[in-house]
Order: structure tokens, then sequence, then C-alpha cells
């Protein structure tokens, strides 16, 4: 049941191996992260080894303040999928900036919700197996605070999910997927397909029909044009739902879309969702915000744009040290795929930290050509300044891929102060 654990007690964790690059002396002299956070050490000079991944103070609180003045500019609730930094701080700071609840992908993900107190989840994904729908039921028994709202986008689903849920108190809420189009992802393809999987919510008693969703980033060649109708098609369903009597029970329509490469067009389409029956929740998901990156994002970003409405910043930094100069051409880091996101991008050499001077310069002549499991491979040219013990930060592309490689995060100012530690749940 939600609220076993709390997010302060993450604090009361002690220091120790499980967790990379944080001080041997902290596990030494036996402190807890709190007590660790509370010393407010220098990133660089205050013991931590490398490689280290930082995450920009500054940059956080200014994402996750612009996401919540959007939203709220553009009438939209905000559910951000919190898939991409399973952090219970995180999330706390999210609903703290307005945020309606937190969308999750999988079971496991929802318990650790629940675990820190989550009273509102958006499951954007058909759950069918039965050990989870069991302890979703024993949720909802539980808590009559909390709410889920699940994906149905199948007959065959809708049978699997009622048949598991029977003896719950309440029905589970639920919205019907709209796919993205033919070798898109999952969702019901045409609208017939749609409202036969609504008709199957009928007859279920342990679910009701709220309403409607899908992911847009899924429109295959998806452009501006293509992304708007698809989006016109997902509202049309939700209004003709309503025309049809489907929302019996329910005391909003749900219509919920918008990763994080397309919420300019969510806002402009949801926008003109015509007055329906029952107050709309138009909900957007958008997660990657509250880190953004230093490669797929900054160039898939909405704000691209639309840059009166504002800018993302990266926040992610991983800081790695030079362990080899064997060649005027080359260099070795010792930061590889098990500390950075390398799905999308190599990440991107942006600074040095100079070993003798403690000085920051530009990273010029100096590229990341490629990653080992423990080792980054630096391409260098005749401008670059670089030598064994020099620290190279590095920007990454996809935050969901870099918060996964680690437990704890340090949080640092723009000083290198370390102000606290984000603990995530993988």
């Amino acid at each position: 049941m939600a609220g076993d654990t709390t997010v302060g007690q993450l604090a009361d964790e002690p220091v120790d191996h499980r967790f990379k690059a944080l001080p041997p002396d902290a596990e030494t002299a036996r402190l807890t992260v709190g007590a660790l956070a509370a010393q407010r050490r220098n990133l660089f000079t205050g013991g931590f080894t490398t490689p280290v991944l930082a995450l920009s103070a500054e940059s956080v609180e200014h994402n996750l303040a612009l996401l919540e003045t959007y939203s709220k500019r553009h009438g939209l609730a905000f559910a951000p999928h919190g898939k991409t930094s399973m952090s219970p701080q995180i999330f706390d700071r999210q609903l703290a900036h307005g945020a309606w609840g937190i969308t999750a992908a999988v079971p496991h993900q929802a318990r650790v919700y629940r675990a820190y107190g989550i009273q509102r989840i958006f499951l954007a994904n058909e759950i069918v197996d039965p050990a989870a729908l069991r302890w979703l039921a024993q949720e909802l028994d539980a808590d009559s605070g909390f709410r889920c709202i699940c994906y149905v986008d199948s007959v065959r689903g809708v049978e699997l999910m009622d048949e598991a849920l029977k003896g719950a108190s309440r029905p589970l809420d639920v919205v019907v997927e709209l796919g993205a189009g033919e070798g898109a992802r999952t969702g019901a393809r045409t609208e017939a397909d749609c409202a036969a999987v609504a008709d199957a919510v009928a007859a279920a008693p342990t679910l009701r029909l709220v309403g409607v969703a899908g992911y847009e980033a899924e429109v295959p060649q998806a452009d501006d044009d293509r992304v708007h109708a698809w989006l016109r098609r997902l509202t049309a369903l939700a209004a003709d739902f309503d025309k049809d009597g489907r929302y019996e029970g329910a005391d909003e329509i749900v219509v919920s879309a918008g990763g994080s490469a397309w919420f300019d067009a969510v806002a402009d389409v949801f926008g003109q969702i015509p007055e329906l029956s029952r107050p709309v929740l138009k909900l957007l998901r958008s997660g990657a915000y509250v880190s953004h990156d230093d490669g797929h994002y900054r160039h898939l970003t909405p704000f691209n744009r639309v840059p009166e409405e504002g800018a993302l910043q990266p926040a992610f930094r991983l800081w790695a040290q030079v362990v080899s100069r064997p060649s005027p051409e080359q260099a070795f880091v010792n930061g590889g795929k098990r500390d950075a996101a390398h799905d999308l991008d190599l990440p991107e050499a942006q600074v040095v930290r100079d070993a003798r001077t403690g000085e920051i310069r530009p990273a010029a002549g100096i590229s990341v050509s490629g990653l080992s499991d423990q080792h980054g491979w630096l391409r260098t040219t005749p401008e670059a300044d670089l030598e064994v013990g020099d620290w190279v930060g590095m920007g990454l592309s996809h935050p969901c891929t870099s918060f996964d490689k680690w437990q704890l995060i340090p949080l640092v100012e723009a000083d290198g102060t370390v102000t606290d530690f984000i603990r995530t749940f993988f």
C-alpha cells in the first residue's frame, strides 16, 4: 500500500559500495546520504571518484518551472512519464510544480510510485499480467484516494483484465488506446477497432471507460501535418464516444497524448476539443524535459519550433578522467557504456577541467569517437590541450538511458557544490 516509505527516508540510506563515485571516506565515516549532502562537498575536490554523473540543480529547477508554466498556459493537466528518472525525489518536485500525477509504463514502475505515496498514476500500457492486476486491485481496495487510469487496446486484453480484477471493490478506469498507424507500436488501429474495445469494456464490470489516449511520436514518418492529423483523430474519437454515451459513470473525460517531441502539437489540437458532456482532462505525459539532454531532445524539443515559449536546459554532465594518452590523436577516459547513455548518440565532449590548476576550459579539438564498457575513446586534434589526469565533462543524449545507469546521482550547483543526491529505482 502507498506511503510505507517516504522520500525523506532516502536520506537515511548509508553511503556504501552500492553507489558509484561517492567519496570513499564517506563510507569509512559511516555517513548517511543526507549527512553527506549536508556537508555540501565540491564535486571536483570533495573526494568523489570518476566517472561521476552530475545533475545541474539550476537546470532541473528551470525545466520543472517551464513545463509547469507551459501546461497552465495551454490548459493542460500534466502527468510526466516517471520512467525517465524513476526517482521519487523528482516525482515529489514534479507534483510540487503542479503535476496531476505520474505516468508509468509497467507494473514495477507503478509499485515504486505507490511505495512513495503517488496517488494518481496514468499507466500507459495494457496490463494483462494477472499477478500485477491483482496487486492493482488490492491498491484500489486499500486506498479510496488512489486513482489509476490504464490503457486498453484489445478485446482479449479486456477479457484478461476483467478476469484478474474480479472481486475488486471498485472498477479500474481505462482509456482506449488509438494506435498511431500501421506499423506503429501498440493501440487499436482503427476507430472501429477502438469501438469494439469500448464495447468489451462496457461488458466488463471491473472496468470503467473514461477516455482515449495514444502516443503521437509513433506516427509513421511523423511530421507536423501527420501528427496533427492523428491528434485530430484522437480527439474526434473522444467526442464520438461521448456522443454514443460510452462514458457512463465517469466524472470527466480523459484525453491523453504527448511525449517530449510533439507537445506543442498536442497543446494545439487539445485546445480545439469541443465542449463535451463532462469536463475534459487534457493530459500531457512528457517526461524527458526534467533533465533534457545535449543530443536527441535538444534537436527534437518543440521549443525549437516555439522559442517564444521558452527553452529547456540540458542538466546532465558526465565527468570522466583521462587515464591514457597514447598518441597526439587519441586519448581515453574512464567512463564508458556502463556510465553514459549511448543508444541514440555518443556523448559530446564539452569542457576540460585541468588536473594541475582546476581551471575549466572548452573541450576544443576533442570529440568522443566510441565507447567500450568502461572507457570512452577520444579523438584529439592538434589544438586539444589534454593530458592524463584531466577531467572531461561530457553532455549526454537520451535522459532515460542516462538516469538508469546510476542509483544515486549528485545534484550539483554551478560552482560545483553538491547539494543533494537523487535516488533512482530501475
